[in-house]
């Protein structure tokens, strides 16, 4: 498990006695660095296509120094973030890592001081030229790098490109704004949404081919009108309401019989009456006349309280 204490998996005979345990452990491991600086033990196959590079990781890790049982470093109990690959993570050997892993992935590696803290260390936590021992479980992992560098080329420029481009980083877009929505990041996930809806509303298609484009955008609505609705709880903000309500009226317009979308329009119309109801009353106790009389007065402090 993640976290927990490790120990070596060492057949009788592989190796001379007296070699430390991670001499012993790297004796079978696989070099995927080339000069045995990144050594990998796979534990759990994962499944799909290799991390790509500048893609956007999400992992539980846990790092070991030799001879000792506890974690150095692990975020297995913390909330996960996605990391992005030549940004986020500082360890060349888990970069280089990460890169030879497949989703569900969990794997076992070692770091030779030239891939993790060098020969200085980094006192007090790591000694000088420690190699050390990470277990890394890939959850799962998002390639922007292809997305990010469409969205910067002018309409123009985009237009060169033959539709299912299009299609691709829309949902490529949509999968980041589907993964900050879970993690309660309402507005990134809402500023993802419509730059998928901008490539989508921009693009035009020849007749045969419209239905894809609005089938992608179709599912881009849905996903922004939830997101307004979340804002429209959070904050209970007049333009909120009315931007949720707009993408939820287009999307009614694409299917008219959705039961989702209908039901969430009288939610939303519910939230809202509800918001103005307490907002009259508010301003009702807000600009009520007040009464001259001191004891009067008083007592309808204390009536109210």
């Amino acid at each position: 498990m993640m976290g927990s204490t490790w120990t070596p998996r060492i057949r009788r005979g592989d190796c001379a006695p007296r070699q430390s345990p991670y001499q012993r452990l790297s004796q079978w491991m696989l070099d995927i660095s080339g000069d045995r600086g990144v050594l990998k033990d796979i534990i759990r196959e994962g499944a799909g296509e290799l991390v790509t590079p500048d893609a956007s990781v999400l992992v539980k890790y846990s790092g070991y120094l030799e001879h000792m049982d506890k974690p150095f470093d692990s975020n297995c109990l913390r909330k996960t973030r996605l990391m992005k690959l030549g940004e986020d993570i500082t360890l060349w050997g888990m970069e280089l890592g990460l890169l030879s892993m497949r989703r569900g992935e969990l794997a076992r590696f070692l770091f030779k001081p030239t891939y993790a803290y060098g020969t200085l260390g980094c006192p007090p936590l790591i000694p000088r030229d420690a190699t050390v021992l990470f277990e890394i479980e890939l959850l799962d992992f998002l390639d922007s790098a292809e997305s990010d560098k469409f969205c910067a080329l002018s309409s123009v420029q985009q237009d060169q490109f033959p539709l299912q481009k299009v299609l691709k980083v829309a949902a490529t877009e949509r999968e980041f704004g589907n993964y900050l929505f879970r993690q309660n990041r309402f507005y990134d996930a809402k500023v993802r949404y419509k730059r998928a809806l901008l490539l989508l509303r921009r693009r035009s298609a020849p007749p045969e081919e419209q239905h894809l484009v609005e089938a992608a955008k179709l599912l881009v609505l849905l996903n922004l009108s939830f997101t307004y609705l979340k804002l429209e709880r959070a904050c209970l903000l007049m333009t909120e309401y009315q931007k949720a309500r707009d993408f939820l009226v287009r999307a009614q317009k694409e299917q008219p019989f959705n039961h989702d979308i209908n039901n969430e329009l009288k939610k939303l119309a519910s939230y809202y009456r509800d918001y103005t109801d307490k907002e009259k009353e508010m301003c009702h106790r807000m600009f009520a006349p007040c009464d001259n009389g001191s004891t009067d007065s008083s007592t309808n402090y204390k009536q109210e309280k």
